[in-house]
């Protein structure tokens, strides 16, 4: 499953030529959360466009993403992704991620679907090295 994820991380163009839509004013309760949740995607506009495709795209490996400061992303896994694969999808996040934002130190960091912090891949954009730290 992590290998099929890779291969459309690594392939697909994030965000690319999409517009933002801004959503209408209304008062109504639906539409209020729907802008919440597009808030806690992303603090940015390019921001949200990604983690909303990272969810889209992962094929219901991953249940939320978020990017903060365009340079920090977190991904809550599914119970569909093995132990073993985690490591090997971090590294597809942080391709995709580096493609979508790129020239800059970025950090990716996975959470179990108890939303409990276990690993943390750091990408370096001088030495184009990853790095990955497991929670303790």
């Amino acid at each position: 499953m992590a290998l099929v994820l890779a291969c459309i991380l690594v392939l697909s163009t994030a965000c690319g030529g999409t517009g933002t839509q801004t959503p209408q004013a209304s008062n109504s309760v639906f539409t209020r959360s729907a802008e919440y949740a597009q808030l806690a995607r992303g603090d940015s506009a390019t921001g949200q466009a990604f983690g909303d495709w990272v969810v889209e795209t992962s094929k219901g490996l991953i249940t939320d993403a978020f990017v903060r400061n365009n340079n920090k992303l977190g991904a809550v896994i599914s119970t569909q992704v093995r132990p073993d694969d985690v490591k090997a999808l971090a590294q597809s996040l942080a391709q995709g991620f580096r493609k979508s934002f790129p020239n800059q130190d970025l950090s990716v960091l996975v959470y179990a679907p108890d939303k409990k912090l276990i690993l943390t891949a750091r990408y370096d954009a001088q030495s184009k090295q990853i790095e990955y730290q497991a929670a303790s």
